[in-house]
């Protein structure tokens, strides 16, 4: 090629930013470093090379109603995105999850930058809810990044080149932690209790007493250990400081799996988390509470009926789960001192060996000549 290839990527979530560091760092070992990234993303994007056009957190909107005020705002950063898109005329634009930013992004470069490709990275559920996304997709997109084989059909019919990598969770360095160098680090002597609050303020806003209220209970005989994001930590400690115990509040990068080892039990906010505990082999339950309307909406249009990804791939409730109005102290407190053994081999076999590696591979099989 007559120059570096330009990857333009973007990420609104913190689970992406996870997705796209992993990614990118995938993408500059297959070209020798011979690449240039452009984008929005978060630190860890950053850390590989990426200058992000604006603070990616501000795309991490959940729930109808959340949404609803911040759709000026959201607006006018997707107008801001697909006219830098068109500015820096990259070669390929990776839209990583955020489907309701991503796609109205790739809507727009598809009409003002048509010969710019298009991959999108992270399938929809479709096979939850919304089948017809697919054929959207597919009219919008060069190509998708599937994490399970089940998922690529629903694209493939619509003749999308799709490919399955497996989930980036198991290359997150989470089963190689040592949980017993963060008790060591923290002088943790008793039982521990992990408490993830979710990543998301309004999940902290929903979800903030619950979940304190479980750290509570536990509290005169546990450690209760909460990894959180840095940008949470001031809002954790409020949610948290009248819990009458040890809390170790863990906002440091370099200590996160090994906090996540060091759980002998954990409740986390329904999500990522979830499958990272289950690789770890952490037993736990996951709750969730959202917007009231939001819920009544999806309530009837999903068709699956749980949602922790390992309950779902098993077609059996192997997670203790209690969304919405089972979403209680009480009901998490009772399904923590139920749990016996941790998620079985089988089921985390199921996620793959490479992800980020055969990602990186599909990207960069659109460019010409291929790498």
């Amino acid at each position: 090629m007559s120059r570096a290839p330009h990857i333009y990527l973007i990420a609104g979530e913190a689970s992406g930013d996870i997705l796209g560091a992993q990614l990118m760092a995938a993408i500059t070992a297959q070209t020798n470093g011979a690449v240039t990234f452009s984008g929005v993303g978060g630190a860890l994007m950053a850390a590989q090379g990426l200058r992000s056009l604006f603070d990616h957190t501000e795309l991490s909107v959940m729930g109808i109603a959340e949404v609803l005020p911040k759709i000026p705002h959201l607006l006018a950063r997707i107008q801001e995105t697909a006219t830098d898109i068109a500015a820096k005329r990259p070669d390929v634009v990776v839209t990583i999850d955020s489907p309701d930013f991503s796609f109205r992004v790739a809507k727009i470069v598809q009409h003002t930058c048509p010969d710019i490709k298009r991959i999108h990275y992270v399938a929809p559920s479709v096979w939850a809810w919304r089948e017809g996304r697919a054929e959207k997709v597919a009219r919008l997109y060069n190509g998708l990044i599937c994490f399970f084989d089940f998922e690529r059909p629903y694209f493939e019919r619509h003749d999308l080149k799709t490919v399955a990598v497996g989930h980036p969770v198991v290359e997150s360095g989470v089963r190689e932690a040592d949980g017993t160098a963060f008790k060591r680090t923290h002088s943790i002597t008793r039982p521990t209790i992990g408490v993830f609050f979710g990543s998301r303020r309004g999940e902290l806003a929903r979800m903030g007493d619950i979940l304190s209220e479980v750290a509570a209970h536990y509290a005169p005989t546990h450690d209760i250990i909460v990894p959180t994001l840095p940008h949470l930590r001031a809002e954790i400690e409020a949610i948290v400081a009248a819990v009458p115990g040890r809390v170790i509040v863990s906002t440091n990068p370099a200590e996160k799996w090994n906090a996540f080892k060091a759980c002998d039990k954990a409740v986390a906010v329904s999500g990522t988390v979830g499958l990272e505990l289950a690789v770890a082999g952490v037993p736990h339950v996951i709750a969730y509470r959202m917007n009231a309307v939001t819920y009544e909406i999806l309530r009837r249009v999903v068709k699956v009926k749980r949602a922790h990804l390992v309950n779902i791939l098993s077609g059996r409730d192997v997670i203790p789960e209690f969304i919405q109005d089972a979403c209680r102290a009480d009901n998490i407190i009772r399904g923590l001192d139920n749990l016996k053994a941790p998620v079985s081999g089988d089921i985390v076999a199921q996620l793959g060996k490479q992800p980020s590696a055969d990602a990186a591979r599909f990207v960069l099989s659109f460019f010409n000549p291929a790498f």
